[in-house]
């Protein structure tokens, strides 16, 4: 709850609009029964049809002052929902941007996509809901039970049973909802995952022929949320026919109770004017209507409490890799750009190292070569290098400065990263291109986009205004890893590391774009992660992983002599055509 306070504090004077207009939908509310009780027994009763009037004027005006706070605090209640959402939306999306793979991990990328639609949807819901429907119940009860005690005390001790009788099992309801609302919300992320997992990978699935397999797995999960669903539902219904039943015995009880003590005028003890009971039957009414709606939103607050500790879970939880107090703001202007003493990374859970004892510098002007089997560790050191995960033993310094002392934006800033599979985001080539540098003039990506081989993009006939689909989808992998080349030289940076970034071009396409961007970027550092020996073979410095252990270092030349992993990937590479 804490949480959603925070949320909220900013709009304090929203709130109280918002309550103060509601107020008067609810005086209104408690003046209807009263006024029509007054008109019954003053102005029927005594042929009064000037008091009628009046009274039916201001009846008239009542409603219509209730209608108008309803109306306006309705608006204002859905405008407060939507800036608390949007807030909510851009906190969780805030506090994800400073995720490590470990957190994403933890969380599921699948859960964080539900916690930040789904369950700030239905906090947002529940927000509204609780507003109009809950907020008003304690004065409408209070003022409600006063009166009817004021009238009659029969009848006003009638209507306090009756209240407290609904409260007791909205009370017990919520708490045996609780549970099942958690579930759901589980199930709800288990859908989330399967869907998109399905979707995405449905070309696998088609391959395989796991067609059947896919829709019974599908099948088995969206079961378990329909039937902790209906569980749901049944509490619904169980506590709405529950409700009614209580409403409507009430009702008829005033009615048995009050039916044989009407008298015109009533003066004697145990007597009560028709006026006064419809009065009765119209606080009776409203009381237990505003208690069934208040109900029927109770039994959601369990739902939208889980959410919003779903969502503070996520907000409060501490990311892996956080600045810290120690930051340098600047660091030096030097020939060395980053520097591995002894490093070291390992897993949390993890029994081995992915990393170990790696030595070897990257310099300004120069080009260093990372090349290793699967799994040898190649694109970590890339991560290590972007912090995307904290080295655990040894010292990595970035122009140097440790580069856990420099705050990560900064790091980043210095750094272009090219990744191992080439991501685009849907609008234009132009819009992904000013992701490297925001600031950057046609001429800038054009000369971008030449250095990078991207010439079909002046063959599109909307040019740097071309539409690109999400992930890029509407391209190739050549063209998307040309365009994400692209995008890494806009940007102005000490260090560009390509991760595996020429996989997808042909081997024509790769040593023009290599040449290209030897005299491009000769005052900043090179680090390019590599699977074909092709690709490196005029680097300045060559590493050769295996299993994280650095087995080999130097140029092409010595390592096909002096390594025998290196020499015995360049000779398999060559058998095979390259």
């Amino acid at each position: 709850m804490r949480v959603f306070l925070k949320f909220l504090k900013p709009y304090k004077r929203l709130c109280f609009f918002t309550v103060l207009v509601l107020t008067v939908d609810v005086i209104g509310a408690l003046l209807i029964p009263k006024l029509t009780g007054k008109m019954i027994d003053v102005g029927v009763g005594n042929r009064d049809y000037g008091l009628i009037v009046r009274t039916g004027l201001l009846m008239l005006g009542v409603a219509l002052a209730a209608g108008v706070g309803t109306l306006v605090g309705s608006f204002l209640c859905a405008r407060l929902s939507a800036k608390l959402g949007r807030d909510i939306r851009n906190a969780l999306y805030d506090k994800i941007l400073q995720f490590s793979a470990q957190d994403m991990e933890k969380f599921g990328t699948g859960s964080l996509i539900t916690r930040a639609l789904n369950d700030t949807n239905i906090v947002q819901q529940a927000f509204v809901f609780s507003v109009q429907m809950i907020l008003p119940v304690p004065i409408i009860c209070v003022a409600g039970i006063v009166m009817a005690f004021l009238s009659d005390w029969t009848m006003g001790l009638l209507l306090l049973g009756a209240s407290v009788l609904l409260v007791i099992c909205a009370l017990f309801v919520t708490k045996k909802a609780a549970l099942i609302f958690r579930k759901l919300q589980e199930h709800l992320d288990r859908i989330n995952v399967e869907v998109r997992e399905n979707i995405t990978g449905v070309r696998v699935v088609r391959a395989f022929h796991k067609e059947e397999y896919e829709e019974e797995r599908m099948n088995r999960t969206f079961t378990h949320y329909a039937n902790t669903g209906i569980k749901a539902n049944r509490l619904f219904a169980g506590l709405e026919c529950l409700a009614f039943l209580v409403i409507n015995i009430c009702i008829v009880l005033i009615l048995w109770l009050g039916g044989n003590r009407i008298a015109v005028g009533a003066t004697a003890t145990g007597q009560i004017e028709i006026g006064k009971l419809t009065e009765q039957i119209g606080y009776a009414t409203l009381i237990l209507w505003y208690l069934i709606m208040a109900q029927m939103v109770i039994i959601l607050l369990p739902r939208a409490r889980t959410c919003l500790g779903r969502i503070n879970a996520v907000l409060t939880h501490v990311p892996q890799i956080a600045d810290d107090g120690r930051e340098v703001t600047e660091t030096e202007i030097s020939e060395e750009i980053c520097r591995f003493e002894k490093t070291g990374f390992r897993f949390a859970d993890a029994e081995e190292a992915t990393l170990e004892n790696l030595n070897f510098v990257c310099r300004r002007g120069e080009t260093t070569a990372i090349i290793g089997s699967t799994g040898s560790g190649k694109s970590t050191i890339a991560k290590l290098l972007l912090r995307f995960h904290e080295i655990t033993d040894g010292v990595l310094s970035f122009e140097g400065c440790d580069i856990r002392n420099i705050p990560q934006h900064i790091l980043r800033e210095k750094v272009a990263y090219v990744p191992q599979k080439a991501w685009l985001f849907s609008g234009t080539i132009e819009s992904n291109l000013r992701y490297g540098n925001e600031n950057a003039t046609k001429e800038d990506m054009e000369r971008a986009l030449k250095i990078a081989q991207a010439d079909f993009v002046n063959r599109l006939p909307d040019g740097l205004q071309s539409r690109v689909a999400q992930g890029g989808t509407n391209f190739s992998g050549g063209q998307k890893q040309r365009l994400s080349i692209a995008r890494a030289l806009v940007k102005k940076a000490d260090l560009y590391i390509f991760d595996d970034s020429f996989s997808a071009l042909d081997f024509k396409t790769d040593a023009a774009l290599r040449r290209a961007l030897a005299s491009e970027i000769k005052d900043a550092a090179v680090l390019i992660i590599a699977q074909r020996v092709n690709t490196i073979l005029h680097a300045d410095n060559i590493i050769v992983l295996e299993e994280g252990r650095i087995v080999g270092m130097g140029r092409h030349d010595s390592l096909i002599k002096d390594c025998p992993v290196y020499a015995s990937i360049a000779k398999s590479q060559m058998k095979g055509g390259a």
